[in-house]
């Protein structure tokens, strides 16, 4: 395991935990509200890190409840990450973003936050690990690689399997979590691969027990590690 504060990263940053990284999608979860309550649910059931996500709200309209998942996550002592809105972080005060390959560059993202924020980066191969490592460790502090089975919370994302995120693992010096049609079952393959962690939207978004399915996660990855 690759640790989120080994050398050659900024120690100001705050510390994350990838284990159960839970992305949140408004939809799934029933509106705004539901958003709130199911990241405080899924809390207190196991997850160490949220993504807050919605491609469809307004910058206002984010900054809004995005301030409600902070004070969840502020709650349930886990630190919360932006998905591409890299802007909107210090308005919401969360504690970083998490930027794909499409989206605002890392080094231009780093320059946006400053050195004591967290940044994830979305990679799906070997050569996004390269090109991120050209601007420096220090750029960013975890790569969420995937998709490990194919989806519809993101169709478009190719599909790699156990391989394709092996060769990502393997290249990368940075933690690495697994996003992608994940559930519990994949648990033991993606620890034995060297990952630090599950990220999931539908598992606990699409879920009517957030906080059961979010334990259900933890104790899957608990028992991978042991």
């Amino acid at each position: 395991m690759k640790s989120a504060r080994g050398e050659g990263f900024a120690m100001s940053r705050p510390e994350f935990d990838l284990s159960v990284y839970l992305v949140t999608d408004t939809a799934q979860c029933g509106g705004p509200d539901g958003v709130v309550e199911t990241v405080r649910r899924a809390i207190v059931g196991g997850v160490t890190l949220v993504q807050f996500r919605d491609h469809d709200l307004s910058d206002d309209e984010f900054v809004t409840l995005g301030r409600r998942v902070r004070d969840a996550c502020i709650s349930g002592g886990v630190p919360l990450i932006i998905d591409d809105r890299v802007h909107l972080v210090a308005e919401i005060g969360a504690d970083g973003a998490h930027v794909g390959q499409s989206d605002m560059p890392v080094d231009q993202a780093r320059a946006v936050l400053g050195d004591d924020l967290l940044i994830g980066l979305s990679a799906q191969a070997p050569v996004h690990v390269k090109a991120a490592l050209s601007h420096g460790r220090d750029v960013i502090d975890y790569l969420g690689v995937g998709a490990l089975h194919g989806t519809g919370t993101k169709p478009e994302a190719e599909e790699l399997g156990l391989a394709g995120i092996c060769d990502v693992v393997n290249a990368s010096p940075w933690p690495v979590c697994v996003i992608g049609g994940v559930s519990a079952s994949d648990a033991p393959y993606v620890s034995r691969m060297g990952c630090d962690g599950l990220s999931v939207v539908s598992a606990i978004c699409g879920s009517t027990d957030p906080e059961s399915s979010a334990r259900e996660l933890a104790e899957a990855w608990r028992r991978a590690k042991e």
